[in-house]
């Protein structure tokens, strides 16, 4: 099972950058997008569908606004729409599949780079789910959470550690909560097969030399339950692969 993790900063947006050609070149066999900024009625599905892929989308109630969508040529067992976390239904934040013993969990995280209010919200949010997942484990024990994270774990994770201490998505608290996270079992999987530096996911858009000069943070992540460690193939990032301020992210599962 070959799965991708891509924010794509609008949906309609990174198909006008040339997201169906990449799609044709099979990258993987299920494709997790956050922040589509759009529902199911907004895009023609036909190339979509031409391609062999299944689609599910979870929106948010303000229109053009965050949201979730997995496309996926595997059919899934059950579809789950949210989490049962209002203000994150609301928002479209959470998109659940089922795919024999897997349970697929397609996030994307607030961002609190808008102010404290956002930033509060995204506190309680990563309590919420942290929670969530405590939870789930009892009954599903093999989960993979893709997404948008929207946190830098380490100083690894980001090219200017000391100039964005105070950064949301760096900030101590965030970091701390990443740690204790993956301390409860859970496996944060490009960094089980590279430890290596300068690798990151997502590059500001402000300055357009950013991503040129790779001067950004992996804030996109594929973590899994330790019950799958021993079922990892392969994990990496596709920095080239260009129709977003994000970039995809990947994991390979043994059956």
């Amino acid at each position: 099972m070959r799965i991708i993790s891509y924010n794509v900063n609008g949906i309609r947006a990174a198909i006008k950058k040339g997201l169906i050609d990449w799609l044709k070149t099979d990258p993987a066999d299920i494709i997790c997008f956050q922040e589509t900024k759009a529902s199911q009625g907004d895009v023609d599905m036909k190339a979509f569908e031409a391609l062999g892929y299944h689609h599910h989308w979870f929106s948010a109630n303000k229109k053009g606004y965050s949201g979730v969508a997995v496309f996926s040529k595997i059919k899934p067992d059950q579809v789950i729409y949210g989490n049962g976390h209002k203000v994150s239904d609301d928002e479209g934040r959470v998109i659940q599949m089922d795919f024999g013993d897997i349970r697929l969990i397609n996030a994307y995280f607030p961002s609190g780079t808008s102010g404290d209010e956002r930033q509060q919200f995204k506190y309680i949010w990563l309590d919420e789910i942290a929670a969530y997942l405590t939870t789930l484990q009892k009954t599903k024990p093999n989960i993979v959470l893709v997404g948008d994270y929207n946190i830098a774990h380490n100083e690894i994770d980001i090219h200017d550690p000391k100039g964005n201490k105070n950064s949301s998505g760096f900030l101590p608290q965030e970091r701390d909560w990443m740690t204790s996270f993956l301390g409860k079992g859970w496996i944060d999987t490009f960094r089980v097969f590279h430890p290596e530096p300068h690798r990151y996911s997502w590059w500001s858009q402000r300055f357009p030399t950013v991503r040129l000069n790779n001067k950004g943070w992996r804030i996109d992540y594929i973590t899994v339950t330790d019950s799958i460690k021993n079922r990892l193939a392969d994990a990496d990032i596709f920095p080239d692969v260009k129709h977003s301020d994000h970039c995809p992210v990947y994991v390979e599962i043994k059956s």
